[in-house]
């Protein structure tokens, strides 16, 4: 079992940044791959990015490449998402997952946290 708690969100203008973080509890986190995936109102959930257990292996959406990274701190029990250079078609509520591969499709992942709110005005 693995619960998951993500935090950092909040409304900034176009142009700012957002690190966003997903802390993760049980022992198996720092084993698992996490994936991030926003979903905006009325759209369906879509794929943001993903990184391994070790933290070596990471990717994103090309709608965010050159924008955003994912990193870990498993000593912190941590995922993160960092997100550069906002626009307004960011806006979405992100929420990670865990419990699955290192996946792009929301179906892989067994694990959600409650996700947080990204508002990103122009």
């Amino acid at each position: 079992q693995v619960e998951l708690v993500e935090s950092g969100g909040g409304s900034v203008q176009a142009g700012e940044s957002l690190q966003l973080s997903c802390i993760g509890s049980g022992r198996t986190f720092s084993l698992a791959a996490v994936g991030w995936f926003r979903q905006a109102p009325g759209k369906e959930r879509e794929f943001v990015g993903t990184i391994n257990w070790t933290g070596k292996s990471a990717s994103v959406a090309d709608s965010v490449k050159g924008r955003f990274t994912v990193s870990r701190d498993n000593a912190k029990n941590t995922v993160y998402l960092q997100m550069n250079n906002l626009k307004p078609a960011d806006t979405a509520a992100y929420y990670c997952a865990a419990g699955g591969p290192d996946s792009h499709y929301a179906h892989d992942y067994e694990y959600w946290g409650q996700g947080t709110q990204v508002t990103v005005s122009s």
